[in-house]
């Protein structure tokens, strides 16, 4: 569902995927090859949100921006994701930044005013605090989330194998996720 709030359509691009089960509300913007998957809300009600190319957002993720705090100093929150960000299953992300070819893992929480920097592994089921800043190449695992070192070459193709991924490959993905059809039971 894509929906208009607050006078905000999202503007997603036409070589995008979106689930049709997924909710886009707002304020959001959503680059070229990017993929929604299904049962994944991103939700610009209190700012503004912007998903980069060739990111993927997997099933069942919330991805949120805006506070009580900001919006009692009538100023509008912003989350920026950067290209080729994977957020893993089941992931709440109200993140400020997060950079390029970063990978938050599978119901990692990643709690206001966070700023990840690029080529970043945040665990599975980690929690990122509040206002925490994660260096670029980090590798955070925890609750609460602690930088346990950087990200090592064995696990920068992770990262950086996307990279090797050209538009065509994307657009592969796209056509096959748009011809899938829900059976009729």
């Amino acid at each position: 569902m894509i929906e208009t709030f607050d006078n905000h359509t999202p503007d997603i691009s036409r070589k995008a995927f979106v689930h049709r089960s997924a909710c886009i509300s707002g304020d959001v913007r959503i680059a070229d090859y990017s993929i929604v998957r299904s049962n994944t809300s991103v939700i610009g009600d209190n700012g503004s949100i912007v998903i980069g190319s060739r990111s993927v957002i997997e099933e069942g993720c919330v991805l949120h921006v805006g506070n009580f705090a900001a919006w009692e100093q009538g100023s509008a929150s912003t989350m920026h994701l950067g290209e080729r960000v994977i957020i893993g299953h089941g992931a709440v992300v109200h993140a400020r930044t997060v950079g390029d070819r970063v990978l938050i893992g599978i119901n990692a929480s990643v709690l206001e005013n966070v700023e990840i920097g690029d080529d970043c592994i945040i665990a599975a089921g980690a929690v990122v605090r509040e206002g925490s800043i994660i260096p670029s190449r980090s590798r955070v695992a925890g609750v609460p989330a602690t930088i346990k070192g950087p990200v090592s070459d064995s696990q920068l193709p992770w990262l950086s194998d996307g990279d090797k991924l050209n538009d065509d490959y994307f657009k592969h993905e796209s056509a096959k996720l748009q011809a899938a059809t829900i059976a009729d039971t």
